[in-house]
């Protein structure tokens, strides 16, 4: 089965009525695709009333990515608001245990920084990583290309399913170290993430942070023919993993609900419409 979604449902105005509250959308989102990814738990572990919330206002078919905490993946460079990385662990999986519980996790997702590079040391954090999180099913994305270089790859990927993760593919820039290549391998056979960043290889490698870098790292609208090639991708990766898990995260100018509604299409799936008034701006 493949199933796509977006980074996140409260930029995506494209889906919504003029004037929806910010406590509808979620609902909404849910009736035009049947996962989303979480990027607010990469800036904060979420309350548990939030999680709840979020599983009532979604049907029981309904999956969530959640991406882990930003100090869980170094971004915050070792500054994190908790006495122990383990108490920074713990408080993550207690966040999300209700929809675990409710068997709608899909992945909780790691994407580790560029600076984060091929060595021995690392390895061993993703083994000690990887243990922390115990039976939770878990997503390694990668954005430093030595882990994807000719004379790794294999190895990667066998490290990966010996280790039990999921592997996300990235869709994006080639723009050196900083960016890594589109892999189109399963490390699990439950399940496979395919994330589309886009390909602005100028705005992927712009400094800076914040709103205007994101107004311009994920500025890309992919074309027929780029989606037409990544069905086919989709359609044998199915081969190799029960489900497959499609977001799209190209939402710098508003493209990403059009693109998943364009492969929605594509695969046969009978996309939603957009509401009318959202439909009469295209």
């Amino acid at each position: 089965m493949i199933r796509i979604g977006l980074a996140g449902w409260g930029d995506h105005d494209d889906l919504y009525p003029a004037g929806t509250p910010s406590g509808d959308k979620l609902r909404i989102y849910s009736h035009h695709f049947p996962i989303v990814e979480v990027d607010s738990s990469f800036y904060a572990v979420q309350p548990e009333r939030n999680i709840r919330k979020w599983l009532r206002d979604t049907p029981d078919h309904f999956g969530f990515i959640f991406k882990v905490y930003q100090g869980m993946t170094g971004h915050t460079r070792g500054r994190i608001p908790y006495a122990s990385a383990d108490a920074m662990f713990e408080d993550f999986k207690l966040s999300i245990g209700p929809v675990h519980q409710a068997g709608r996790l899909k992945a909780v997702l790691f994407q580790y920084p560029p600076w984060f590079d091929c060595t021995r040391q690392h390895v061993e954090l993703l083994k000690r990583t990887k243990a922390r999180m115990g039976d939770l099913p878990v997503a390694l994305e990668f954005r430093h290309q030595s882990w994807f270089r000719p004379e790794y790859i294999d190895k990667t990927l066998m490290f990966m399913e010996q280790e039990g993760w999921i592997h996300s593919i990235c869709d994006e820039p080639q723009a050196g170290e900083g960016s890594v290549p589109t892999i189109e391998r399963a490390t699990s056979r439950v399940r496979t993430i395919v994330r589309f960043h886009g390909r602005n290889e100028e705005g992927w490698n712009r400094q800076g942070s914040g709103e205007e870098w994101r107004a311009v790292r994920y500025l890309y609208r992919y074309s027929e023919a780029e989606l037409a090639e990544w069905k086919e991708r989709l359609l044998r990766l199915q081969q190799s993993s029960e489900e497959i898990c499609v977001i799209f995260n190209n939402n710098s100018g508003g493209h990403a609900a059009g693109n998943a509604k364009d492969l929605q299409r594509l695969l046969g799936q009978e996309p939603r419409p957009l509401p009318p008034r959202q439909m009469e701006l295209l």
